[in-house]
């Protein structure tokens, strides 16, 4: 069995010694959900086959690795319901991209998973205990163009009403990193990331101070007409609960926080070899639940979640092995 090793170069990448064929992978930043689920994933791919290895480039955006996946640059790649349909459609951040429809057909789909509930950190010692609080704070959403940005974005408006194109709050630029640091030294005033709870992202912030999680209490939650469009009218925007008592006491949470859960994939070319789809697909689900063991988070990665309707038709490789395990295929998926 051939042990995965981490690389610190720049990026940072993910490998194993050579073998017949690699493939190159592009995930985000370290320190996010997306990061420790396609790290683990690739890391599951090379300890139990021989055959081929994962690469992981954890630098850049979403956006840019999908349009990279269709161009034949890249072997694997994240996206979700929303960037594909902008993809798609031509929208959002691919607006100016004449090309974003047509590559939006070589990408299929492996696998979704869970990205997390929207956290809105603050510091515990800020006037800020409310959404409404929000107000004329400086506010890191995501990086720019992100995915992540415009969850953040669409969520902190269908929740409390604020908009930041109407001057309701300032947008600090910047990356994930940048964006931590900045929160760290007072220079953000809130800091907003998906993550599933309990987040060890969440938690290096309450390291070295107290932070506090902002949201909707289920009172709120139910009276909120806004977010229940804003969830029902989404595909891919599901409803979390950070639970009270998940995090330790550097964490403040005044009750359970109904908050937006968002979905992300695990994406292949179109024109992917389907045996080799099949391989991925199959080594990773077969050995999962060993992972697990340690992992408890991979818990919420479920067969029928991974397959669920999210805009992107399955990899015919990665039906096939679906279809086989039993795993009720929803139309919109095959």
């Amino acid at each position: 069995m051939k042990l995965a090793k981490y690389i610190f170069a720049g990026a940072m990448l993910l490998t194993a010694p050579a073998m017949a064929d690699e493939l190159k992978m592009a995930t985000i930043a370290p320190g996010t959900t997306t990061y420790r689920t396609t790290a683990t994933f690739a890391t599951i791919i090379n300890q139990n086959q021989d055959d081929f290895s994962i690469i992981l480039d954890a630098t850049g955006a979403a956006p840019k690795h999908m349009m990279e996946l269709a161009q034949g640059k890249l072997d694997i790649a994240v996206s979700s319901p929303v960037m594909f349909d902008f993809m798609k459609n031509q929208k959002g951040m691919f607006e100016k991209i004449s090309s974003a429809p047509e590559l939006s057909n070589n990408l299929r789909l492996l696998m979704w998973f869970p990205y997390g509930q929207n956290h809105i950190v603050v510091s515990a010692d800020s006037d800020i205990k409310t959404l409404e609080d929000i107000r004329g704070k400086k506010v890191f959403l995501g990086p720019p163009g992100g995915g992540a940005w415009t969850a953040s974005y669409d969520w902190l408006k269908a929740a409390s009403g604020l908009d930041l194109h109407n001057g309701d709050y300032e947008d600090f630029k910047g990356s994930w990193a940048s964006g931590m640091q900045a929160f760290q030294d007072g220079q953000v005033d809130v800091y907003i990331a998906g993550a599933v709870a309990p987040a060890p992202s969440i938690e290096q912030l309450a390291v070295t101070k107290k932070i506090r999680l902002l949201g909707l209490s289920k009172e709120e939650w139910d009276a909120n007409t806004a977010a229940h469009e804003f969830i029902e009218a989404n595909m891919g925007r599901d409803l979390g609960v950070i639970r009270m008592g998940i995090y330790n006491d550097n964490v403040e949470i005044a009750h359970d926080i109904y908050a937006l859960s968002n979905r992300l994939g695990m994406v292949l070319p179109t024109d992917m070899d389907e045996d080799l789809a099949y391989r991925i697909t199959k080594t990773y689900w077969d050995n999962v639940d060993a992972v697990a063991e340690t992992s408890p988070w991979l818990k919420d990665i479920t067969l029928e979640y991974a397959v669920a309707e999210g805009g992107i038709k399955l990899h015919p490789g990665a039906l096939r092995y679906y279809e086989e395990r039993g795993v009720a295929i929803p139309e919109g998926s095959r």
